[in-house]
């Protein structure tokens, strides 16, 4: 068995508005009903492979629990970073867990944000590189070029590729070129793109990480022994894990280790990294142009128009090699050649403290969500869902009351001692400091209008007494 490591703790800024520090891309539906998460995961299962470990933030640990339980895949370990130290320290993570499993464990490491659409041609791929794994190679998977691309890391083979597509010497890691030296390499034919999916036995990559990176493995070891577990989550130690180097894998290990080799893969793949990837993917009309969501194009040509804002509609007149994206509360409008830079417009909306930079406009919760709909002067309305068999924490505020108005199913509230059902079409009134909770007993999801009044309406104005989901004083949600 193959055990998938799936790597989900990153925080993309080229799809933004769309993706965002506290709501990333993995986690959204980009091409279609699945998230890119839910997608790797899927391709990620089946009878090659052991249920997946996930590695990841804690503010996303209930969202990778979530969109997992949709599709029907339950990890066999979900491994939360207290801090992102980039991926070798995950990657190492995940390699010691597996070991204690099992000594002769094999991994396949890979990002939960890669569109890879032909599973059969994917898993073909692995299995190709499968014996050299058992043989001791750290394998990697590189994608044959179609073009003299200067957005990925390379990497170099030993030997021009081939009709066969087994395991080939890798003789080294390729940054990313310039425009002269990504020519040069496609035409030389021994250079593949470098995807960042890794295959191995887990004993050789804790060896690998002990000769050539043995300043990672003591914090790693550490945090793993003096790991808690947590609602079903491992919770790393954090004071252990951050002091692990924030340095990736490919620095770490693979730049340095003798018993590499690369698979070509040949099927269709993207990293989605910036808009411009999305329309390559995504259906377009006669003119080009690629309508997603409440979008609607007139005279427009090789152009992206979406809207992920529900009652905003989207119109573009006569645009040619725009990328235009409308959101609640932020909209993108781009060149289609500027796409790589749009991180520049996260850092410019940091800079003047926007919080259209990195907050998403949904606070996903492991309850469901909530999105303020207007706020005021001492007044807040919001909009908030609660997952089926879900509730919130027993908890009071001092400085707000709160209304709620059911929309959608059937809440059971509790209100200082009393507990009833309020149905739809019904309110309830919770007067500021009383004990108070909400759930949803029923198997629909819940929705209600919550119209909060005081003085202060902050999140963290928070008393938590009891919380099925562990979280602590001040907790958001």
């Amino acid at each position: 068995m193959i055990y998938p490591v799936i790597l989900c703790g990153g925080s993309g800024t080229r799809l933004w508005p769309l993706s965002r520090k506290s709501y990333p891309k993995q986690f959204a539906p980009l091409l279609g009903k699945e998230t890119l998460f839910q997608s790797s995961a899927r391709r990620l299962s089946g009878p090659e492979f052991a249920a997946p470990i996930i590695v990841t933030g804690s503010e996303f640990r209930f969202i990778v629990t979530q969109q997992l339980a949709e599709i029907g895949i339950t990890p066999s370990a979900v491994l939360i970073e207290a801090e992102a130290r980039n991926t070798a320290p995950a990657v190492l993570a995940a390699t010691l867990w597996a070991l204690a499993q099992d000594p002769d464990a094999v991994l396949l490491v890979a990002p939960s944000d890669h569109a890879i659409p032909d599973r059969a041609s994917f898993c073909a791929a692995i299995l190709r590189g499968l014996p050299a794994a058992q043989s001791g190679q750290i394998v990697t998977f590189g994608i044959a070029p179609t073009r003299a691309e200067t957005g990925y890391g390379y990497l170099e083979l030993a030997q021009p590729l081939g009709a066969e597509d087994g395991a080939i010497a890798l003789r080294r890691f390729v940054e990313k070129p310039d425009l002269d030296k990504a020519k040069s390499m496609l035409s030389a034919g021994n250079f593949l793109w470098n995807a960042g999916i890794f295959l191995f036995r887990a004993a050789e990559m804790r060896a690998a990480f002990a000769a050539y990176a043995p300043d990672v493995l003591p914090p790693v070891m550490a945090a793993l022994a003096d790991a808690k577990s947590d609602f079903g989550f491992l919770r790393l130690d954090p004071d252990a894990w951050n002091k692990a180097p924030d340095i990736s894998l490919d620095y770490a290990v693979m730049e340095h280790a003798s018993t590499l080799a690369a698979v070509p893969y040949r099927g269709e793949w993207s990293d989605l990294g910036g808009w411009d990837s999305i329309w390559e993917k995504a259906p377009v009309d006669a003119r080009g142009v690629a309508t997603q969501g409440a979008a609607t194009a007139i005279d427009c040509d090789d152009s992206l128009l979406r809207s992920d804002s529900e009652g905003t509609e989207l119109v573009g007149i006569g645009l040619k090699n725009i990328i235009a994206v409308a959101m609640n509360d932020a909209v993108l409008v781009a060149d289609m050649s500027r796409a790589q830079d749009v991180k520049r417009a996260v850092s410019a909306l940091r800079a003047k403290g926007a919080a259209q930079a990195d907050h998403f406009p949904k606070d996903h919760r492991p309850w469901g969500w909530f999105e303020s709909l207007s706020l005021g002067d001492r007044f807040q309305v919001k909009r908030i869902y609660v997952h089926p068999k879900a509730a919130l924490s027993l908890q009071s505020h001092h400085h707000r009351a709160e209304h709620w108005i059911v929309v959608q199913g059937t809440a059971e509230v509790t209100i200082g001692a009393h507990v009833h059902l309020v149905s739809e079409n019904q309110s309830v009134y919770i007067p500021l400091g009383e004990k108070h909770r909400l759930a949803n007993p029923g198997k629909v999801g819940l929705l209600l209008i919550e119209v909060q009044t005081g003085s202060y309406l902050g999140e963290d104005d928070i008393i938590r007494y009891e919380d099925v989901y562990a979280r602590g004083q001040g907790a958001k949600g």
